[in-house]
């Protein structure tokens, strides 16, 4: 049952028809874990918040920093070295006081992270760090907890959801333990955390109130820089559950198109070998490329999606960027899309 204020409050949202008093009584009725108070968790929680999400937990045990002010609008300079979690209930209160917020001032990690989600009906996950990811999906398999994903990083940004209605997790998408730069190292523009936020609380709502189409089984990639928005699909796979740590026996008749890193040396062998053999794809921003490269042609990772089928099924396909990270994802698309060419590979060089 609503108070007299809480419909008013919602009138706007009930009045759409796919949301109607029975959409809103769901949102009421829900426990929503949301990880992290930072940069996604705070449009996150700033708007479940104000749609009415009854129950949000919160989990985090960092503090503000002054280098958090650009992008976590949550928080002020007043804010400093205050607990992210206590701070942003405080001010969650009194955007909604009809909201229970539920304190986790602690890090997630194997000893504690089963009972914690083991409360809730849904997880968002809003860390900046690989481990914390895997660790948060690998619950929420175990458990059978939907789990929506958002992650940025300099102007790019990605949307998921893993685990619902039996659909793929984020093993499915990313089975191996991913490496590279975070917000710290690398930078992030301050707005790109509220876009994705935004799309994050949405995705959340739709999969609490059953409406709409969310995106399970499919990523989101956002480029605030380039305004291109692309999504791919991807499946559910039997690796959701973590690689055991056994020795692997390679077979002489393993498909040679698997993903593989390639060093520099190894490429200017090849080329020496075998020159025209190999396809090189810069997968950086524009920027990127035009500041310094090491040639072939340059297709930021946002667009890789779309130009697919377009690479040279005779040639050897090498994706390269400054870390790495970028260049293994566009691997793994390529590998998803079920290229059937001479072979791909991942640099960074």
């Amino acid at each position: 049952m609503f108070e007299q204020q809480e419909r008013k409050r919602y009138s706007r949202q009930i009045l759409l028809p796919e949301m109607g008093l029975i959409g809103q009584e769901k949102l009421k009725a829900a426990k929503v874990l949301v990880v992290g108070a930072g940069g996604l968790g705070c449009p996150v929680l700033q708007y479940l918040v104000a749609a009415g999400v009854g129950n949000i937990g919160i989990v985090d045990d960092d503090i503000v920093d002054i280098t958090n002010l650009h992008r976590q609008i949550l928080y002020s300079p007043a804010d400093i070295g205050k607990s992210k979690v206590l701070t942003a209930i405080e001010k969650l209160n009194v955007q909604n006081p009809f909201v229970r917020l539920i304190p986790h001032q602690v890090r997630l990690q194997e000893d504690n992270v089963k009972e914690i989600i083991s409360d809730y009906d849904l997880v968002i996950d809003g860390s900046d760090n690989f481990p914390t990811r895997y660790l948060v999906n690998d619950a929420c398999v175990e458990l059978d907890k939907p789990l929506i994903f958002g992650s940025i990083l300099r102007f790019e940004g990605q949307v998921s959801v893993f685990n619902y209605k039996s659909g793929p997790t984020y093993r499915c998408l990313f089975p191996d333990a991913e490496e590279g730069d975070n917000c710290a190292e690398a930078g992030v523009i301050g707005i790109l955390p509220g876009m994705i936020g935004t799309y994050m609380a949405n995705e959340a709502i739709k999969v609490i109130c059953e409406i709409g189409e969310p995106l399970s089984g499919k990523l989101l990639v956002m480029n605030a820089l380039t305004n291109t928005t692309n999504i791919f699909e991807f499946s559910r796979s039997e690796q959701i559950a973590p690689a055991q740590k056994t020795e692997k026996t390679v077979s002489q008749n393993e498909p040679q198109s698997e993903l593989r890193e390639m060093k520099y040396e190894e490429f200017e062998r090849i080329e020496a070998s075998y020159p025209g053999q190999i396809h090189l794809v810069d997968v950086r921003e524009y920027n990127e490329f035009e500041a310094d490269n090491f040639g072939g042609i340059n297709i930021p990772l946002s667009e890789i999606p779309d130009i697919l089928p377009t690479l040279p099924p005779n040639k050897t396909i090498v994706f390269y960027c400054q870390t790495g990270k970028r260049s293994a994802q566009a691997a793994k698309l390529l590998a998803q899309s079920g290229f059937d060419g001479a072979g791909f590979w991942a640099a960074n060089w």
